[in-house]
């Protein structure tokens, strides 16, 4: 009973006791009358950028802004990583960088199908732009549906977007693909768990791991399309990375930039938590409306989009426990 992304936002208009991070103060400040997201690029590595989104939930109050997106100034040229929630966004985002560098973009890429990660692309018509191929397909299948749920959400911010997918796709068999741009080694790998296509970037050289959606920080994890124990087995997998020494500093899609492994360790978590939660309350029989009377548990209380985001993980997968409950099987994680 997946519903996808399209409900999912229709829904909105590595243990416990994970290591807490601090959450900085959001370094921007939006401008409702002006359409002005105030992008604050920061710098975290030698050539490497950051554009932090809010962390917190949609709102028209943040932009519907609570995407990182990054940038990396090469020497040869600038790798852009995600460009945002609208046109708006994408055209800010390329001033902002601008600021910073005169070199050329060389490629944009983005993480995964989810709409911040490209509905900026339209601003990036001149550059190429990549994803893994099934993101390139699920942004062609979904892209009109995310846009009107949108401009639902996000209002005035959305003038102008239309859903632009990536133009060029990555082949699954070509990763792991290693890229020396410029001063930097970059590297590309498919995981998959959040979606079912999941695009990492590892530079190799500052010790910066891009993790996308995989990697939720001081944030409740969307789920839309969630495939959970894929999703702790690529985790895990970033875990053994870090502990090989192939990165140091996590750059999550959502929540605050930090060193090691604490959001890699929340999100396992919650993901542990969340199937626990959802099978036991199936096999004791509790219905959808008591489940989501239950609190999460205090660890996560002062999470970002919470309970929002618990409840919508709840009312699109617990008819799937519940009826493998009824049936007598363990339920698909």
């Amino acid at each position: 009973m997946k519903l996808g992304l399209l409900a999912w936002l229709c829904l909105a208009a590595v243990g416990a006791g994970a290591q807490n991070l601090p959450v900085p103060p959001f370094a921007s400040t939006p401008d409702m009358a002006r359409l002005d997201y105030d992008l604050k690029p920061r710098q975290i590595a030698p050539g490497t950028w950051v554009i932090e989104g809010e962390v917190a939930d949609f709102s028209r109050a943040n932009g519907c802004n609570i995407i990182n997106t990054g940038f990396i100034v090469t020497g040869d040229g600038v790798v852009v990583i995600n460009t945002g929630p609208s046109r708006l966004y994408g055209e800010q985002q390329r001033r902002a960088i601008e600021r910073i560098t005169r070199e050329p973009v060389r490629r944009v890429i983005a993480l995964n199908l989810h709409p911040d990660y490209f509905f900026g692309h339209q601003a990036w018509a001149d550059t190429p732009t990549q994803a893994l191929a099934g993101s390139v397909a699920g942004m062609q299948a979904e892209g009109r549906a995310y846009a009107d749920n949108l401009y639902r959400l996000c209002g005035d911010w959305m003038k102008g977007t239309e859903s632009t997918p990536a133009r060029e796709a990555l082949d699954p068999k070509s990763l792991p693909q290693t890229l020396q741009v410029g001063s930097h080694r970059l590297e590309l790998r498919r995981l998959e768990g959040h979606t079912a296509d999941d695009l990492v970037l590892i530079d190799h050289t500052t010790g910066v791991l891009f993790a996308g959606g995989l990697v939720f920080a001081e944030r409740v994890p969307t789920t839309p399309h969630a495939q959970f124990a894929r999703w702790t087995v690529s985790l895990d997998q970033l875990a053994q990375w870090h502990a090989a020494g192939q990165f140091r500093t996590v750059v999550p899609s959502h929540g605050p930039v930090h060193e090691g492994t604490a959001g890699i360790r929340q999100t396992r978590d919650w993901l542990q938590w969340l199937t626990a939660q959802m099978q036991g309350s199936a096999e004791r029989g509790l219905d959808l409306a008591e489940v989501l009377r239950q609190p999460a548990p205090e660890r996560f209380a002062r999470w970002a989009a919470q309970p929002a985001e618990l409840h919508r993980s709840l009312t699109q997968w617990y008819p799937r426990y519940e009826e493998r409950a009824l049936a007598g099987t363990p339920a698909g994680r």
